[in-house]
């Protein structure tokens, strides 16, 4: 290995790479700059204004579940040094990072592991023949010959192979078909988990990221979903760096690998992997040094958006009115033409199989919590609960249990529609889709931890407790359908915007640059970017007011499908005594704000004016496409038939829908409860090890708001409330 980097990246060739890739995070940070002190108003204006999401009836864990282990067991791995496969004994802590050690004993005598292995980016590969095909396709020209000896030679029929665009690969075999089955959910889990590595309550610096990577490629003419939009910070940013880097160093280092056509493929592997190790240190440093000088000019950012608040939304809102009043006519023909004929396809597309997912979400914690109590009734009543319960407070976090909900994502298709939103992959949707089932189930799990303490406390008896966990059960059902309802309902639309508002802002690129220029404050010009206007006060406005407008028509009413259509809650049967029914295989083996400097009189300000890009129209430029020049398709006789309320009553704003379940379509009278005060700070009495004692503001229960959201959809040309701006911290953050 030594010699091929040695060879192919000598000294002079990793200067031009550092400064290659010097030039593109130079860029880009300029972009993160922009978008910080936007994203910083945003945060400030939403914890003012009080606008924000409704409140969840399930209660959620405030302290994770750290150290826990996830899974754990033995797998061969592929050692590329001495081309060997070697048993290593591994595990999944509760951070989804693979830890691979030497062996079990090496791990009990906390001897370091041998590798950890961060899967964000990942591709799981169950064949060498899949494999070989990325490998050729990536390093174009060195497809072997039929007969010829393969790059990699796996001893079993049952591989896993951890594929990466850019860094190493690994490569694992398991000796059975049920092994590797196993393990494909394990490391899937961890991929799923890695690849959301920007924590969501980071409320400045990841939707200023997010935002900032938009804005970066769209300036490259990269309009469409990104799939390498995964893991943390620095691994995004690197995937960005290769995206541009890697092209070009193929182009000039492919022609001069030697050797067979498996040996060259090999080569490349290597210096791909070296390369981005050298990106991934430089990208680390450089985002570092600009986030901590970022967070040095937050107090100031700060005391200016406190003291100019008002000017600041009414800057905004004068630049928004003018971006609407040119952006909205030529919007609303692009939509109707180009956009509103295909809505119903991808609402059926995503509707059909995340609906399915959740119902499996909820059966599965209704079969948990079912053998749970017959197994607590034949087997000693609350001395054995607290068992049971250790293992029901992991089900969220168990790869093999959650798998059945997972897999309904998987038949997640946009066939015919990929190209024409330029959706790299459906991937991005399908793995959102699963972390909120996993934490609607965690919810669930929770909220029934806290109900049971609580009646525990009252020292039931064996036939009390029984009837206790069924009536609870019941109630956590309600309770969950209201918000899985709410939850789909929101990953729907974001979904829906992050797929048309990129091909929106393509279409109208060339309208877009057709402006001229307008004076505002430079004290403002930090915390307002016209492009974000364009986009949230000109195109999502357009793209709400078509999506009521479909949610309202009866053929196109997916209204029932948003929430988990059952039945009434069966009863729990107790079996005959002494039979016990064993439950399924268990796990393996903000503060303060800083201080705000006195604002200086407007005596005292001196304010110069700068020039940004205003909304005069060129009279030369006219639409980039004409009204009816694309056929429409077919309309499709299965084509989303339940579309009622999913996303109408989200848009108008109304009052969210009653929690319990649906019967023949039609929403219960019953409306889930929120906790009672008393019932959630009443202490725990109970044998449950793994709680830790309750505390009245752990449990406080939320609320259901009025609405849904605090935005408001204005009808074209008028004029919107304040809190509908572009920049609304409630609007889809991730684009790619």
């Amino acid at each position: 290995m030594g010699d091929v980097l040695s060879t192919h990246l000598d000294d002079a060739r990793r200067q031009h790479i550092a400064e290659k890739t010097g030039k593109i995070l130079t860029e880009f940070l300029r972009f993160y700059e922009d978008q910080y002190g936007v994203a910083l108003f945003n945060s400030m204006r939403h914890e003012i204004e009080g606008t924000g999401l409704p409140q969840a009836q399930l209660l959620w864990r405030k302290v994770p579940l750290d150290e826990r282990i996830i899974f754990s067991g033995n797998l061969f791995q592929y050692q590329e040094d001495n081309k060997k496969w070697r048993n290593r004994f591994s595990l999944v802590p509760h951070n989804y990072g693979l830890v691979l050690y030497e062996n079990k004993v090496a791990y009990e005598r906390q001897v370091p592991p041998r590798a950890v292995i961060n899967s964000a980016g990942y591709k799981i590969l169950t064949s060498v023949d899949q494999y070989l095909e990325l490998v050729g396709n990536s390093l174009p020209g060195t497809t072997s010959k039929s007969g010829t000896a393969p790059i990699l030679k796996c001893p079993t029929q049952f591989p896993l192979i951890l594929w990466h665009p850019s860094a190493r690969h690994y490569y694992f075999c398991m000796m059975t078909e049920a092994e590797q089955d196993k393990w494909q959910a394990v490391l899937q889990d961890c991929i799923r988990h890695c690849n959301n590595g920007i924590p969501e309550d980071s409320k400045v610096e990841g939707p200023a990221f997010t935002d900032a990577i938009r804005t970066y490629r769209q300036s490259k003419e990269l309009y469409g979903t990104w799939e390498m939009l995964c893991g943390n910070e620095v691994q995004i940013l690197s995937n960005l760096v290769m995206e541009e880097l890697g092209p070009e160093l193929k182009a000039e280092l492919a022609p001069r690998l030697k050797g067979k056509p498996q040996e060259r493929q090999r080569q490349w592997i290597q210096i791909s992997d070296a390369v981005y190790r050298m990106v991934y240190e430089q990208a680390k440093a450089r985002f570092e040094a600009v986030l901590s000088k970022l967070q040095l000019a937050r107090p100031a950012m700060e005391a200016t958006i406190r003291t100019d608040m008002d000017q600041i939304i009414t800057s905004k809102e004068h630049l928004a009115s003018k971006i609407r009043a040119f952006i909205l006519p030529k919007a609303e023909v692009c939509v109707r033409n180009h956009v509103q004929p295909y809505i119903p396809s991808i609402l059926e597309a995503l509707m059909v199989p995340t609906s399915q997912g959740f119902t499996e979400v909820r059966d599965v914690f209704f079969k948990e919590v079912t053998d749970m109590n017959l197994n607590v009734i034949n087997e000693g009543g609350a001395d054995k609960l607290g068992e049971y319960m250790e293992k029901l407070s992991q089900l969220a976090y168990h790869p093999l249990k959650m798998q059945s909900c997972y897999e309904k994502m998987e038949p997640l298709r946009l066939d015919g529609l990929q190209q024409r939103f330029d959706v790299s992959s459906t991937s991005v949707f399908k793995q959102r889709a699963q972390i909120h089932m996993r934490e609607q189930m965690d919810n669930a799990v929770y909220t029934f931890e806290t109900l049971l303490h609580q009646e525990l406390g009252k020292g039931p008896t064996k036939e009390e407790l029984c009837k206790s966990i069924q009536r609870i059960l019941e109630r956590v059902l309600k309770k969950y359908d209201y918000d899985s309802s709410s939850v789909r309902k929101r990953f729907f639309r974001e979904a829906l915007l992050q797929i048309t508002i990129p091909f929106l802002l393509k279409k109208l690129a060339p309208t877009c640059k057709s402006v001229r220029v307008e004076l505002i404050f430079e004290d403002f010009a930090r915390f307002i970017l016209v492009e974000e206007h364009v986009r949230g006060g000109g195109l999502q406005t357009v793209m709400k007011g078509h999506l009521q407008e479909a949610a309202v028509q009866e053929e196109h009413n997916l209204y029932r499908h948003s929430m988990v259509m059952h039945k009434a809650t069966p009863n729990l049967h107790l079996p005959g005594p002494g039979a016990a029914h064993r439950t399924g295989g268990s796990n393996g083996g903000d503060g303060g704000s800083p201080s705000v400097p006195e604002a200086a009189t407007h005596s005292e300000k001196r304010r110069r004016a700068k020039q940004v890009v205003s909304v005069v129209q060129d009279e030369e430029t006219g639409l980039p496409f004409e009204a009816g020049s694309e056929p429409l398709p077919p309309a499709s006789p299965d084509s989303v038939t339940e579309l009622r309320g999913l996303l109408a009553r989200d848009l108008r704003a109304e009052s969210p829908p009653p929690a319990g379940p649906l019967l023949n379509g039609a929403p219960s009278q019953e409306s889930p409860q929120p906790l009672a005060a008393s019932e959630a700070s009443s202490p725990p009495a109970s044998p449950l090890r793994h709680l830790p004692p309750g505390k009245a503001a752990d449990l406080e229960p939320p609320k259901p708001s009025d609405q849904e959201t605090g935005e408001q959809v204005s009808s074209p040309g008028g004029r919107p409330p304040i809190h509908t701006t572009t920049e609304d911290s409630a609007g889809v953050q991730t684009e790619f």
